[in-house]
């Protein structure tokens, strides 16, 4: 087996990385920008170089940079993980020149399959079933509106080089088109350089399914199974989950041997995955299920391939580029049990999930699961890269089990100050209709109302009373992490003026509270138990994946009026502008894209709140933002 591996890549990955490399007793490698000096990852390797700064395109995709560091480290073996230049063929050709192993896909395969519309026209000649849709050479906009027009709407506009969600969207109206081109072509730009696009059908029930494939340079290839990958949010999974609900042995075998016959068109080597669109309005058929892309790359959610099989993916790709044949024939492989994945990440999901960072003061992650995490407490959280900080992962023996030890696990997490989805994932992995495998691609927007419900209005009665009961007057013990020692002469009820969110709130508290105070702390095990800490002299209490700080009213900052009453449009996080939609004194109706930034590499756009004039707009393409930075202001139109 090859010696070391360089990893060229970050965060949880890279960690994962090391992980089995130490295990199987290669020198690990890491690689790290001036944004990650600090990093865990950085801290683990046997050894750590260098490559740039913060911006991905000075250090992470510098393939200089990081071949430099190869050599400089004597590096067997480059691991690109996911993201970044893993699927880059010219970096894998790059590496393999310089006397390096690659671990990865070969470069033709990288190839074939990089390129959406020449990959469905490759498969479709291996006779893989694609779906509907051109993927023809003419890019005009004219040309792709006639198309979408004949394809007949919704349909689906991807950049042909896309990935991650990224230079996607979906239009239901012909009048919607020609913006959406223009955004989608903008952000595949920004993310591959390359803005050709293909026009899909949009399936209006779809399930992601998509089904891991291995090969072996002895041109051995066997699949590990499928995975359900449908709850999404803009095209991102959420949450991942292995086996395909309502997949019967019938179908997974048509669906499995298909995407082996997808990996052999291409003489495919090492972890990749094919990826179907199923439509699911009748139930998972083989007939309405379609190929999609392939990702020539270990994959964010194989982690649950992992547990239902037993098996380490990142040994498999180790031993392959080692020229080891594959660990396991098909015959021995077998799905046991049922797991689930859910990727925490540092946004909010109150104010449209943007993106949240700042240090981690505090942060408690559950013990009794697999964490694959790329930061620790007291980290920095940056818009430089992915919001992700960990995958949550459970195994158990069935599908309902599996979902609500998720729940339990995602309501147990606490993070503070930086926002995070945490409550929002405990609450779809608890939702009645994910229990009933009720599932598609839009099933996050469908239940959106449920699955928010609690985070903009703040906190509920229950936390109210546990935090008002903290701040009773108390023994020598700390108030916010005992709870004990409550005066028993206290009157049958109190009041208690306490600020939860920096808003003020009287609470009376119930008799109970006076003398069983910790029963605030006990609900029942299927709610939670609220746990309370201080963190930087800040008291802040967590329940259900949420997180108040609290204290008395004499605490409570100044409300604020949303600066969009006076059409002022504000900066939501640091960030780059990308484009600028009109220009001052140009008139627009409410709801009109003004302008769209990106933050951690995902583009936000900003409407106008009230229809008017644009005046104040003194920001332009490529400027750089900080959060809450007026940016333009819509002055609303006299009456004539």
């Amino acid at each position: 087996m090859i010696e070391s591996v360089l990893i060229a890549n970050r965060g949880e990955i890279a960690r994962r990385i090391i992980r089995t490399a130490r295990r199987l007793g290669l020198r690990t490698i890491a690689v790290y920008s001036a944004a990650d000096s600090r990093s865990a990852f950085v801290r683990e390797a046997d050894e750590a170089l260098a490559i740039g700064p913060a911006a991905a395109h000075d250090s992470y995709l510098n393939a200089a940079h990081i071949l430099a560091a190869a050599r400089t480290a004597r590096a067997a073996a480059i691991h690109p993980g996911y993201g970044f230049l893993s699927e880059n063929a010219s970096f894998a050709e790059a590496v393999m020149a310089a006397g390096i192993v690659w671990i990865g896909a070969p470069p033709a395969a990288i190839r074939a399959m990089g390129l959406k519309d020449a990959a469905k026209a490759l498969m479709a000649r291996a006779g893989v079933p694609v779906t509907p849709g051109y993927l023809g050479e003419d890019q005009s906009p004219e040309r792709l509106h006639e198309e979408a027009d004949a394809i007949g709407y919704p349909v689906l506009i991807k950049a042909v080089a896309g990935g991650g969600g990224k230079g996607m969207r979906r239009i239901d109206a012909r009048q919607d088109f020609a913006e959406g081109l223009a955004a989608c072509r903008r952000e595949a730009a920004a993310a591959f350089g390359n803005t050709h696009v293909l026009i899909e059908k949009y399936i209006k029930a779809p399930r992601h399914i998509e089904v891991q494939v291995f090969g072996d340079r002895m041109g051995q290839i066997v699949h590990l199974f499928e995975r359900d990958c449908s709850l999404q949010r803009r095209h991102q999974k959420v949450l991942e989950e292995a086996p395909a609900p309502g997949m019967d042995a019938a179908t997974r075998e048509r669906l499995c041997s298909v995407a082996v016959r997808a990996a052999q068109a291409v003489g495919y080597v090492g972890a990749g995955t094919v990826e179907f669109i199923a439509d699911a309005s009748e139930g998972l058929r083989a007939d309405r299920i379609w190929f999609m892309e392939m990702n020539t790359r270990l994959q964010v959610e194989h982690p649950v391939t992992e547990a239902i099989t037993g098996q380490d993916l990142v040994e498999w790709q180790l031993r392959v580029a080692s020229g080891e044949p594959l660990p396991r024939a098909q015959s021995e492989l077998s799905i046991n049990g049922w797991a689930m994945e859910a990727r925490l990440y540092a946004e909010n999901p109150s104010v449209g999930f943007l993106p949240s960072m700042g240090r981690l003061d505090h942060l408690r992650l559950p013990q009794a699961i697999r964490i694959d995490s790329g930061v620790e407490q007291g980290d920095e959280v940056t818009g430089w890269y992915d919001p992700m900080l960990a995958k949550l992962v459970v195994h158990a023996a069935g599908r309902q089990a599996a979902a609500a030890r998720l729940a339990t696990a995602c309501g147990a997490i606490e993070v503070w100050p930086v926002k995070t989805n945490a409550a929002f994932l405990a609450r779809l992995a608890a939702h009645p209709a994910f229990i009933a495998a009720e599932l598609d691609t839009g099933f996050i927007e469908r239940h959106a109302g449920s699955l928010l419900s609690g985070e903009p209005g703040g906190p509920g009665e229950a936390v109210l009373q546990a935090a008002a009961a903290a701040l009773m007057p108390q023994g020598p013990d700390d108030p916010w992490t005992a709870l004990t020692g409550f005066r028993q002469n206290l009157p049958r009820y109190a009041k208690v003026d306490v600020a939860v969110a920096g808003h003020p709130h009287t609470v009376e508290l119930h008799p109970t509270a006076l003398l069983h105070p910790t029963a605030l702390l006990h609900p029942p095990a299927s709610l939670g138990r609220p746990t309370l800490a201080n963190i930087e002299g800040e008291r802040v209490l967590f329940w259900r994946g949420e997180a108040w700080a609290f204290g008395p009213v004499t605490r409570v900052r100044a409300s604020t009026t949303a600066d969009a009453l006076d059409g002022t449009l504000r900066s939501p996080m640091p960030g780059r502008v990308v484009s600028v939609s009109v220009r001052n004194g140009e008139a627009v109706q409410k709801g009109q894209t003004v302008l769209a930034i990106e933050a951690m590499k995902m583009e936000y756009a900003l409407l106008a709140p009230v229809a008017g004039i644009v005046a104040d707009l003194d920001v332009a393409a490529g400027d750089p933002v900080n959060e809450n930075l007026p940016l333009a202001r819509i002055v609303t139109q006299a009456p004539s």
